[in-house]
């Protein structure tokens, strides 16, 4: 009889906005999956290091992976979901920010991601790999379009 190892992980990313001449425009990125290889495009994402605030986590983590400097407008909420990895089942929940770019300054990235580019919401939905990333990205068009409305 085999038990199955599991664990949970708490991480926090951002969906980082700045505008463009036909609206807004977010920060994608590529990278290859650690454990297939396979091409993502992705929002920026990580974990929640010991004694930081998910908050903290996303904006760390927003300009280590894509090397922009951001700050948070608003929550957006949490995405829930588990996979495999070496025989552990792992539960993850990601908490989601919108973001706006502080400057137009862009630094190294540390590595994870291959490249960074910003494109308009309707193009990102149209290229993000994962579903629930989509979700986050079109609450953020709704977020946007509620502050844009005030």
């Amino acid at each position: 009889m085999s038990t199955a190892k599991s664990r949970s992980e708490v991480c926090a990313g951002g969906v980082v906005y700045r505008a463009a001449a036909a609206g807004f425009e977010i920060a994608i990125a590529d990278e290859s999956d650690r454990l297939t290889g396979a091409p993502n495009t992705r929002l920026a994402k990580g974990h929640v290091d010991a004694g930081e605030t998910p908050e903290e986590a996303a904006v760390r983590e927003v300009r280590e992976e894509i090397g922009v400097v951001a700050r948070i407008v608003a929550p957006l909420g949490s995405v829930h979901y588990t996979f495999e990895e070496r025989e552990t089942r792992i539960s993850k929940e990601v908490h989601f920010y919108l973001m706006r770019a502080t400057s137009d300054d862009e630094h190294p990235l540390d590595g994870e991601m291959e490249r960074m580019y910003w494109l308009s919401i309707d193009e990102a939905v149209h290229r993000l790999t994962f579903d629930t990333e989509r979700q986050i990205v079109e609450r953020a068009r709704a977020s946007l379009r509620d502050r844009a409305a005030d």
